[in-house]
């Protein structure tokens, strides 16, 4: 009757930075390893921040990718309550280096590894490479090695800094 609910998906320009003020040193570190990665890739790197299953907390998703774009990421986000499929067809036509999965409704478990798994099918031998994945939100360390073993490269839990999380994931990524 009412239809599907769409959120905006609007990225905050500066604001993530602007807290820090001109010149913080967490900040200039997060650049540089982005600007590395772009330097040596022949362009920046491209996150894709994505909600799954019937999670509609969007909070936490645009703080990320405002956060990321401000520290020199090209972002995309995705729409919410989207399936690990459509996911996957998103950030393989997007051409992004990474998916990052915003979540706190406990859906982890199963939706990441289908992601995953929907990211290897539609990668092609040869021509491309399934982006990497990282998850972050309320997850219990408990289900941390899970999702390692299904192939996430890193789980950020509540309270991580921004900063933190652009240098780790700049790290494990390979330039082409």
């Amino acid at each position: 009757m009412f239809g599907r609910h769409r959120a905006g998906l609007d990225i905050v320009g500066g604001a993530y930075a602007g807290e820090y003020g001109s010149g913080a040193a967490a900040i200039e570190e997060a650049r540089a390893a982005v600007d590395r990665f772009a330097e040596q890739a022949g362009r920046r790197p491209r996150i894709l921040v994505a909600k799954m299953g019937q999670d509609g907390h969007d909070r936490g998703q645009k703080v990320i990718a405002s956060g990321f774009a401000d520290l020199g990421f090209d972002v995309d986000i995705g729409t919410l309550f989207q399936t690990p499929a459509e996911v996957a067809v998103q950030a393989m036509e997007a051409d992004v280096h990474v998916v990052g999965v915003s979540t706190l409704a406990a859906g982890h478990r199963t939706l990441v590894p289908e992601l995953i798994r929907e990211l290897e099918a539609l990668a092609v031998e040869g021509i491309s490479t399934a982006p990497k994945v990282v998850v972050g939100g309320v997850i219990p360390e408990q289900d941390y090695r899970q999702l390692f073993d299904a192939g996430v490269i890193s789980v950020f839990g509540p309270g991580t800094r921004i900063t933190n999380a652009v240098i780790d994931v700049v790290s494990k990524l390979h330039p082409e």
